[in-house]
């Protein structure tokens, strides 16, 4: 790709997402989010029904009488974008792949947070972590991740969730909430998300092409991992090698699902072919504050 075609593709999701994410948060975009960071304010007198955790006993010793600690929401948020570019994330049956639709949903994300003045870092990673750029504000921040997003190429084709993972936590030491943008063709990372869970609103989304839900039987077939570089053969007319498929790729679903919800985060699916905005959409409205 040239630069005047990466230039051409990344204008043309700008001009497709920053329309749809004042759709996506409209009116309502900072209670959707349950992290969001409290500062001290000030102090006064207690009143009846404040809560006594809330006491600032310095205070109350000086002039012994009982004082409170107020504090204000932080206007400014800071949203992670933890996206998967592994080798399986380039697959598609449809008109788009799974890292086009992770394209589009996080650059309506990142431009959702620049109209509201917030922050937007980025994660890409295979089985490592590949890049890491710091939250800043502004369009030419934004079009920058965008850019880095078009242009990936792993140096590994693998997929191991628990990197990013851990390297959110210790990097990003301020709450912030993590969108996790992947197929979830892992396991063996319910340790790391607990711990970024523990100290960020983390929302799992998950990415997937509807050929990969369950395999369909059209006989031998031609077949190249895309994460392992393997090619092989197989007889997907064989109920056996269809059901063990299946359960394969259920069993990665299940274990994203239990292993996000057991440790409070959020989760959604989107496939290639759906209109993934009235899925956002829906999500954030019904979302818990």
């Amino acid at each position: 790709m040239t630069i005047t075609e990466l230039l051409k593709k990344v204008r043309k999701i700008e001009l497709k997402t920053r329309g749809l994410s004042n759709q996506v948060f409209s009116g309502t975009y900072k209670t959707r989010f349950k992290g969001r960071g409290m500062s001290f304010s000030e102090v006064r007198q207690y009143q009846y029904g404040d809560d006594v955790r809330n006491i600032d006993w310095n205070v109350t010793a000086r002039t012994n009488e009982p004082y409170v600690k107020v504090f204000e929401e932080e206007r400014e948020l800071t949203f992670m974008l933890l996206i998967d570019v592994s080798g399986s994330s380039f697959f598609g049956t449809t008109q788009k792949s799974k890292m086009e639709i992770a394209t589009e949903i996080a650059a309506t994300l990142a431009f959702s947070a620049s109209v509201n003045n917030d922050k937007v870092g980025a994660i890409f990673f295979s089985d490592k972590v590949e890049k890491f750029i710091p939250p800043k504000k502004g369009k030419p921040h934004i079009m920058r991740i965008l850019r880095d997003m078009i242009y990936a190429k792993p140096s590994q084709a693998k997929t191991n969730l628990s990197e990013p993972l851990k390297y959110l936590t210790n990097i990003i030491t301020k709450r912030c909430t993590a969108f996790v943008l992947s197929d979830f063709m892992c396991q063996d990372y319910h340790n790391a998300i607990k711990l970024a869970a523990n100290r960020h609103d983390t929302i799992g989304i998950h990415l997937y092409d509807p050929l990969e839900v369950s395999m369909p039987n059209v006989g031998l077939l031609p077949t190249i991992d895309a994460e392992t570089g393997q090619s092989k053969w197989i007889d997907t007319a064989s109920k056996t090698v269809r059901d063990q498929y299946n359960q394969w790729y259920q069993g990665n679903f299940e274990y994203f699902k239990k292993t996000f919800v057991r440790n409070n985060a959020d989760v959604m699916s989107v496939a290639t072919n759906e209109a993934y905005l009235s899925i956002l959409i829906k999500f954030f409205k019904e979302r818990r504050n």
